[in-house]
């Protein structure tokens, strides 16, 4: 994605006392405004009056003159914050921009901040930029505290990555993929879900720090009820865990080096190998994904290894991809032909030495017995030497071929 085209969007529901000043500020960084009336009933929308004519008479940043840059768009009645976001969405999207960046109408969030977001998105552009609020201050709610590290820690449930302020509404999507997304919720619970498929869908998550405004106008501005809102939230979250328990892969958005690495690493075991060293992946991550495939494609799960691989990679939120091409090296005919004679073995104490249509057609139940046996004690075997060795090749190559820089996003 060559250069941004970004759009400031303010959802408002009855913030009279704080929007004009929000923007106004947010219109002095030099970016266009649309103000998404979310069915406000207090007059929000009559305090912008008379914006357009004060800032013309001012020059923004950068040259750029603001007069015509406040928008606005909304809903008669109240739908939501998540709805008022994705009215946005659509706005920017028949207007031409690439990217929105959300910020809260109550006065929490301060708009002089909003270049870093821009910088962030400019470098990271298929990206949810997060706005990380500093919340050492005596003046931050104890609820807010708790309500943070409760979501973030389903965040990590539901994605196995670390996301350190999952309620912050300071933020900045990629217009596309927002469209793209398939999100449900459509108040509050909106913000955490974007961000779980965001991950999904192989979006990054970036961070930046800000500051953030509590007061008692402020506080009172805000909308969220800690009992609706937290109960959305938290049936959203039992959405989305549940969803995990569904062995199926999520559909990756843009980033094609991830669709042809599906494509390979499902077609292609030689390929997969290489790729194997150069995933960007700490070794150990590498090796524990390596040898959770190997286990699982040894055992005699017939029919179901794919299954059963996708399944347990996303609950041990192990790399699926690395996990599922094993299926390339523990499938027939050696791995378990290997498994027939250590089943045999293990059940008539010695090696089965005779391949014919006696021992392989007529005793074929006999056979189907011994790979169950065998298989299932050489899974575990498989899966502890392929993870070592993979941790050790890894190591090894990285550091000739200086590919161990790698930093996992």
């Amino acid at each position: 994605m060559s250069g941004i085209n970004i759009l400031i969007v303010i959802p408002v529901f009855n913030n009279r006392t704080t929007i004009r000043d929000v923007a106004k500020r947010a219109l002095a960084t030099g970016y266009p405004v649309l103000v998404v009336n979310d069915g406000c009933t207090d007059g929000s929308v009559d305090a912008l009056s008379g914006i357009e004519e004060e800032r013309s008479r001012r020059t923004a940043p950068a040259g750029r003159m603001a007069a015509i840059q406040l928008h606005q768009t909304g809903f008669s009645q109240n739908r939501g914050k998540g709805a008022a976001i994705m009215e946005g969405c659509r706005w920017a999207t028949e207007h031409g921009y690439t990217h929105i960046l959300t910020i809260d109408a109550d006065g929490q969030h301060h708009p002089e901040e909003i270049p870093q977001f821009v910088k962030a998105a400019n470098e990271f552009p298929l990206s949810i930029v997060i706005g990380t609020r500093d919340f050492d201050s005596d003046a931050v709610p104890g609820s807010s505290k708790f309500g943070r590290k409760f979501s973030n820690f389903w965040i990590r449930v539901c994605t196995g990555q670390s996301v350190s302020d999952s309620q912050s509404g300071y933020r900045v999507y990629p217009v596309e993929a927002l469209r793209l997304l398939r999100i449900k919720g459509k108040r509050y619970n909106f913000e955490v879900e974007v961000i779980v498929r965001g991950i999904w869908a192989g979006l990054e998550i970036r961070e930046v720090p800000i500051a953030v405004e509590y007061s008692e106008k402020t506080i009172e501005a805000s909308h969220f009820h800690p009992f609706k809102d937290n109960a959305r939230i938290s049936m959203t979250y039992t959405r989305l865990v549940l969803r995990n328990f569904v062995p199926l892969p999520h559909k990756l958005l843009f980033g094609t080096r991830q669709k042809n690495a599906l494509k390979i690493y499902l077609t292609n075991p030689w390929k997969t190998l290489k790729m194997l060293f150069t995933e960007k992946l700490e070794p150990r991550e590498l090796a524990l994904a390596v040898g959770t495939g190997v286990l699982l494609a040894t055992l005699p799960l017939i029919g179901f290894h794919g299954v059963a691989i996708v399944f347990v990679a996303t609950r041990m939120k192990v790399n699926r991809l690395v996990a599922l091409s094993m299926n390339h090296f523990c499938g027939p005919p050696f791995v378990p032909a290997l498994s027939i004679l250590v089943g045999y073995y293990v059940r008539n104490g010695q090696f089965l030495t005779q391949f014919n249509w006696e021992t392989l057609g007529h005793q074929a139940l006999q056979r189907v017995g011994d790979y169950i046996v065998g298989s299932t004690i050489l899974g575990p075997i498989l899966a502890v030497l392929s993870g070592f060795g993979i941790l050790g090749a890894t190591w090894a190559y990285r550091r000739v071929f200086g590919r161990g820089k790698h930093v996992r996003a």
